[in-house]
C-alpha cells in the first residue's frame, strides 16, 4: 500500500496529490475496520478485567480433603499439597502466607484462585448469669448471622445458623421478622464452629442447628456442612452429636431419613392442635400435624434415633392442661422426648413467658401421662440469646 495519510474529508478535498478514488476508499475502509477491531479488543479486555474483579473465588473451606485433591490435580498442583492446605485451613488461619510449609509460588497461585473463607466476629457477648456466649458474625458480603456457645462441664455445644434471616414466619421467632435474605454456604456454617472453637480454645463436641433459618430449607448446603464437620481430618464430630431442628418441612424429613446418617432430629411442634399451630407457625398450613408425626415415625424407623419434639411454652396460648393431655395422646408410642422451652420474650410478637409454676405443672402433667419431658434451661437471657435477637437489635441501630 502507498504511504497515504488519511485526513478528514476537507483535507482530502484540498490535497494537490492525485489519488485514485478507489484507493482512497480502500485505505479509509481498512482504517475504519482496524479501528473497529481495536475497539472490540479494548472492550473485551475491559470486560475481562471487570469479570476478574467481580468473579467469586472458590472457598477452600467449602471442600473436603478429597475434593481439594481433585481440584488441585486439575490445576496441576501435586496432590499431597491438598492435605497440607486443608490442615492449615482447619487451623483457622486468615492469610495464605501463614502456610509456612507451602512454597511461595504455590501460595501466590492459591491467592489468585481461592479464598480461605473467614467470618468476622462483629460482636461477642458473654453471659453473666450462665456459661453461654453469643456471637454476631459478619459474612464476606456484609450480611450477619448469629451463633451461641454453651459451655458445660463435660462438653461445648454450639448453636449455629443455617440462613441469613428466615422465611418460615414463626410468630415467636425474631430471626424471621425481616424475612429470608439468603442461604448460607457450607463453609459459612462450618466457620461459625471454627471461630468459636478458636476463640474459646476448647473443642466443640456438639452442634445444634437451631439458630437463624430453617435448615431443611437449605438442605444441600446443610448436608454438606454435616459431612465437612464430621470429616476425620476436620472437626471430626460424630454424627450422633448433631441435632437438626425443623419447623416441619415434611418432604425433607423423609429425604433426611433416607440419607441414613445417624443424626438427631428435633421437630418444632408448639401445639397439638392444627388450627392453633397454624396461627403460631404458618408452615402448618402446608403440612398438618398428622403428616409431621408420620414423617417423624418414618425417621425413627430408618435411623433408630429418638426424635425430640420442641414445645415453646407461651403464656395463655399453649400452656394449659388440655394442651398437655392432647400432646401426650399425640406422641404416645413414639420413640421421642419433649423439650419444653419457656418462650423468650420478643417485643414484636407480644408473647409472654409463663410463670415458673405453670412451666413445671405442664412438664409434670406430661410425665404423669407417660411422656418423657424436660424443661430446657434458658441460657443467654441477658445477652439476647434467642435466635435472631442480637442480629435484629444490631440491625435496628
Amino acid at each position: 500500500m502507498s504511504s497515504i495519510e488519511i485526513r478528514d474529508s476537507k483535507d482530502y478535498r484540498d490535497s494537490k496529490e492525485i489519488i485514485d478514488d478507489k484507493e482512497t476508499r480502500d485505505v479509509k475502509g481498512r482504517y475504519r475496520k482496524d479501528l473497529q477491531v481495536a475497539n472490540v479488543q479494548r472492550t473485551n479486555e475491559k470486560l475481562k478485567d471487570e469479570d476478574a474483579c467481580n468473579r467469586k473465588k472458590d472457598v477452600l473451606k467449602n471442600h473436603s480433603p478429597e475434593e481439594l485433591v481433585s481440584i488441585f490435580d486439575n490445576l496441576g498442583i501435586k496432590k499431597f499439597r491438598a492435605k497440607q492446605v486443608y490442615g492449615w485451613v482447619m487451623k483457622n488461619i486468615s492469610d495464605f502466607d501463614e502456610m509456612n510449609n507451602i512454597p511461595k509460588t504455590l501460595r501466590e497461585t492459591l491467592k489468585d484462585k481461592f479464598d480461605i473463607g473467614n467470618l468476622k466476629v462483629l460482636v461477642k457477648r458473654s453471659s453473666k448469669v450462665d456459661s453461654s456466649s453469643k456471637y454476631l458474625f459478619e459474612l464476606m458480603d456484609g450480611e450477619t448471622v448469629e451463633s451461641v456457645a454453651m459451655e458445660y462441664e463435660d462438653r461445648l455445644t454450639v448453636c449455629v445458623s443455617s440462613q441469613v434471616g428466615c422465611k418460615m414466619g414463626c410468630s415467636f421467632c425474631a430471626s424471621t421478622i425481616g424475612g429470608l435474605i439468603r442461604n448460607l454456604e457450607p463453609w459459612e456454617i462450618l466457620d461459625q464452629v471454627l471461630k468459636i472453637q478458636y476463640d474459646l480454645n476448647k473443642r466443640v463436641s456438639n452442634i445444634v442447628m437451631m439458630g437463624s433459618g430453617e435448615p431443611l430449607d437449605n438442605y444441600d448446603n446443610v448436608l454438606k456442612f454435616l459431612k465437612l464437620a464430621n470429616h476425620k481430618d476436620g472437626l471430626n464430630i460424630g454424627y450422633r452429636h448433631f441435632t437438626i431442628s425443623t419447623c416441619g418441612v415434611v418432604p425433607k424429613i423423609y429425604k433426611l431419613a433416607d440419607e441414613k446418617i445417624p443424626i438427631n432430629l428435633a421437630l418444632s411442634l408448639h401445639s397439638p392442635f392444627d388450627e392453633e399451630r397454624k396461627d403460631i407457625m404458618p408452615i402448618a398450613r402446608a403440612y398438618s400435624i398428622e403428616e409431621n408425626i408420620t414423617a417423624c415415625k418414618y425417621f425413627v424407623s430408618v435411623t433408630n434415633r429418638r426424635v425430640t419434639f420442641e414445645y415453646s411454652l407461651i403464656d395463655g396460648v399453649n400452656s394449659s392442661d388440655k394442651h398437655a393431655e392432647a400432646l401426650a395422646r399425640l406422641l404416645r408410642g413414639i420413640l421421642c422426648h419433649v423439650n419444653i422451652i419457656p418462650i423468650n420474650s420478643v417485643k414484636e410478637s407480644g408473647y409472654k413467658r409463663p410463670s415458673k409454676g405453670y412451666i413445671y405443672r405442664f412438664k409434670d402433667r406430661l410425665t404423669k401421662l407417660g411422656i418423657n419431658a424436660t424443661i430446657r434451661e434458658s441460657m443467654g437471657s441477658d445477652i439476647e440469646g434467642a435466635c435472631g435477637q442480637l442480629r435484629r437489635s444490631m440491625t435496628n441501630k
